[in-house]
């Protein structure tokens, strides 16, 4: 796909970079020299920040399942995303790698799973590091999270997906050492609900997709589950809202567009001719939901 082409969520999205590619054989490879594998999933999307190429290499390694960003999921949806990893016996930790919040129970946790193997290594004579490979897609918050555990400031974090691009490990005082690995997307997305998902959080580029018609996917699913949350935030006279979506001069399609439209007149996101700036509007939701400022909101719910 040429980089200038935009790509519809409501198409498949069937996008490999080389440098993807690569990286999955390095992993592959760097797994042999890995104790634990730390899987970085984005809280609001459990299922969809999971990459189903990454599960088939490390099915036989020990895990720890992150949710990060976990301060931007629903908390009661957090607890049971929890309870659902407990129940494929794999542990996993609430994260939020901006504050440091679940940072020392991963570290606990990468001792408590090493503990018989340095018992039996001490036994011996020998020293056990644990080493660990982090993993995780684009735009999970790796960099964040490896920062956060090791006290460094020094690797380069942004929020574009896949800003970390070179293989390091990095040592941490009590015995671990943990291998970092670039963001990787798998080859084909097939599932328009996964697809929507990533884009929404940002981890599939705004050059390979619409920002307009990811935004007003969004807009729909919060107008639907959400409402009250945007109402608040954008100021909104729910009498002119519900208007909108009871309106039969309207097509549905059109009923959300309508939405936008009122969203960014009260930004004031005016274009030229005194119409609202459709574009400017979608990068404003997108951005409000991504940094949590349309509330805690998950995606997915965890099926018990």
């Amino acid at each position: 796909m040429n980089k200038n082409e935009k790509s519809s969520p409501s198409t498949k999205i069937n996008w490999y970079p080389g440098h993807m590619a690569k990286t999955m054989k390095q992993v592959e490879a760097d797994l042999k020299l890995v104790d634990i594998v730390i899987e970085i999933l984005d809280a609001r999307i459990p299922v969809s920040s999971q990459n189903p190429e990454i599960q088939k290499l490390v099915k036989n390694k020990k895990k720890i399942i992150v949710l990060n960003k976990s301060d931007l999921a629903n908390e009661s949806e957090n607890q049971k995303w929890i309870k659902y990893f407990e129940k494929m016996e794999i542990p996993a930790i609430l994260c939020n790698s901006n504050s440091g919040d679940g940072v020392n129970k991963i570290i606990n946790k990468i001792n408590e799973i090493m503990q018989d193997e340095r018992r039996i290594a001490q036994q011996k004579g020998r020293n056990k590091i644990a080493r660990a490979m982090i993993l995780g897609v684009p735009n999970v918050g790796k960099s964040s999270f490896i920062n956060r555990v090791s006290n460094k400031t020094a690797m380069q974090v942004g929020n574009k997906p896949g800003v970390t691009k070179s293989k390091q490990w990095i040592r941490l005082s009590n015995n671990i050492e943990l291998l970092d690995t670039p963001g990787v997307l798998w080859p084909r997305i097939d599932k328009q609900e996964t697809a929507l998902n990533l884009a929404y959080t940002g981890t599939i580029k705004s050059d390979v997709i619409d920002e307009t018609e990811i935004a007003y996917n969004l807009t729909k699913y919060l107008i639907f589950t959400n409402k009250t949350n945007v109402v608040e935030k954008y100021k909104l006279n729910s009498e002119v809202l519900e208007k909108i979506l009871n309106s039969t001069d309207i097509e549905d399609n059109e009923k959300i567009v309508e939405i936008m439209n009122y969203i960014g007149e009260k930004r004031g996101v005016i274009a030229r001719g005194n119409n609202v700036d459709l574009d400017k509007t979608s990068r404003i939701i997108l951005e409000d939901f991504r940094a949590g400022n349309l509330g805690k909101i998950t995606l997915e719910t965890a099926r018990l």
